[in-house]
């Protein structure tokens, strides 16, 4: 597992305390969920392997490349959401609150998958061809695989929704070999958001957060 989603989450992504901005004037939007993941990954593989030499002088550099590649890309606040999931009534919950959770798990996720970049060794990653999408359809899965040397292909589904009143799609989760990383995070912290509460675990994760980047601890099965 440890080396399934040290590929697959290099292509993303977790994951703030203002909606996602995907539709500011400053980022292009996208009405092709193929074409959007198309450009995502080849942008973000690129400024990579642009950025190497500083990189390998200073592993922060890729959280920035998180946070300005990724992150407007994806919705943080439905992801947010569907990891709560029923360990609060979220109807309950003060708006402040649940922004303040929003930033703090995009924050942490944001640091989770930098660290997975450390990894990147030049992967090649196949996004199925696009089709029509009906304009009615709200949430699409696009599958991908991921070809590294020597080593089976991993298959990874991405899926998107169609972002409310606006002709434009937000990644919110990923399933690579039938493991979804949002169900394992919901599992992870629906515990403690229950034991603990939803500020606390903001806090937790925060804290996480500011943790230096480095890649990710290998298990013995990896």
């Amino acid at each position: 597992m440890n080396r399934i989603f040290k590929l697959v989450t290099a292509l993303l992504l977790a994951v703030s305390t203002v909606p996602a901005q995907a539709n500011s004037a400053a980022v292009p939007t996208y009405d092709d969920p193929y074409k959007m993941m198309e450009v995502l990954a080849d942008k973000t593989f690129r400024r990579i392997a642009a950025d190497q030499p500083k990189i390998k002088a200073d592993a922060e550099v890729l959280r920035t490349i998180v946070n300005e590649e990724l992150v407007p890309y994806i919705d943080s606040r439905y992801a947010a959401g569907y990891v709560i999931g029923q360990s609060v009534k979220l109807n309950t919950v003060p708006k402040q609150d649940f922004n303040t959770f929003v930033g703090a798990f995009q924050n942490y996720m944001v640091g989770t998958y930098a660290g997975v970049f450390t990894q990147y060794r030049d992967q090649k990653v196949i996004i199925e061809p696009g089709q029509p999408v009906d304009k009615q359809r709200k949430i699409i899965t696009i599958k991908t695989r991921v070809i590294d040397p020597g080593k089976p292909d991993i298959k990874i589904e991405f899926k998107l929704r169609r972002v409310k009143d606006a002709n434009n799609w937000l990644v919110y989760d990923m399933v690579a070999e039938g493991i979804s990383l949002l169900d394992s995070k919901r599992s992870e912290l629906g515990s403690l958001i229950r034991q603990q509460g939803l500020l606390s675990v903001a806090a937790l994760l925060e804290e996480k957060a500011k943790a230096p980047i480095k890649a990710p601890e290998k298990k013995n099965n990896a």
